[in-house]
């Protein structure tokens, strides 16, 4: 567990319109619970998550829980490739809890798209299945 001292300052601020939140995690990562995929919604969060890899530089377990999207834009399809490839996103573990097969299938193409050494995606249906495997040691990702 990481310590409030220690701790990277979370900088979300909820805005109007935005359909998802953030919540800083124990163990320094961040949980992002998303209700909709709209155009604003997606600046709000590309805009976010460039900033905050701009200085990662450690292992950072993050958490997307979309059970409540139906479906994934192209748009965010193409914001999460990007974010995914920068060299930053390394340090990235994501673990992502989907409720449906088209949302499964749009992450796995996320997953496929995302340069080797990108960040690391693990799809899941339950947030204790994602935890689980977010908690494992570095060395029993693969």
């Amino acid at each position: 567990m990481m310590s409030e001292v220690g701790m990277k300052p979370l900088n979300w601020k909820p805005a109007p319109g935005i359909g998802y939140s953030v919540e800083r995690r124990e163990d320094g990562g961040m949980n992002y619970t998303f209700k909709e995929l709209s155009h604003e919604t997606l600046l709000h969060w590309r805009d976010f998550s460039l900033e905050h890899l701009y200085d990662s530089d450690r292992l950072t377990r993050n958490r997307y829980d979309l059970r409540q999207v139906l479906a994934i834009p192209q748009e965010a399809i193409e914001y999460a490739i990007e974010l995914n490839s920068d060299p930053s996103a390394r340090n990235i573990r994501l673990a992502v809890i989907v409720a449906n097969e088209s949302v499964r299938e749009a992450i796995e193409k996320i997953q496929s798209l995302t340069i080797p050494g990108g960040v690391e995606i693990g799809i899941f249906e339950d947030t204790a299945s994602a935890e689980e495997w977010l908690s494992r040691p570095i060395s029993l990702m693969a």
